[in-house]
């Protein structure tokens, strides 16, 4: 996950506020990707999102920050589609595939 993370959200995402805000939000909307609800599907959600870009500034607002408002739990499919970032995966042969 560090990888993706811009260097100046991390102390933010190893927060208290941030734990507890994210495990508040994914338990309210009962561990379940809401956008593959939406379509009808059950599956896991496993990121806590923020519609609205975490910037250096937004961070220290927490309209922005830790507004359920502004969150969404996304499985990890979803949230890679989100930021136009694409899971490989391998078939039984071992060839690598979308």
């Amino acid at each position: 996950m560090w990888g993706d993370v811009m260097h100046f959200a991390r102390a933010f995402y190893t927060s208290k506020a941030w734990r507890r805000c994210a495990h508040g939000y994914r338990a309210a909307k009962s561990g379940l990707c809401e956008r593959c609800l939406a379509r009808g599907l059950i599956v896991p959600g496993e990121e806590v999102h923020h519609k609205i870009r975490l910037t250096p500034e937004a961070l220290k607002d927490p309209n922005i920050s830790l507004n359920w408002d502004n969150l969404e739990l996304l499985c990890k499919q979803c949230h890679l589609e989100e930021h136009n970032r694409k899971r490989w995966k391998v078939d039984k042969l071992g060839r690598v595939a979308l």
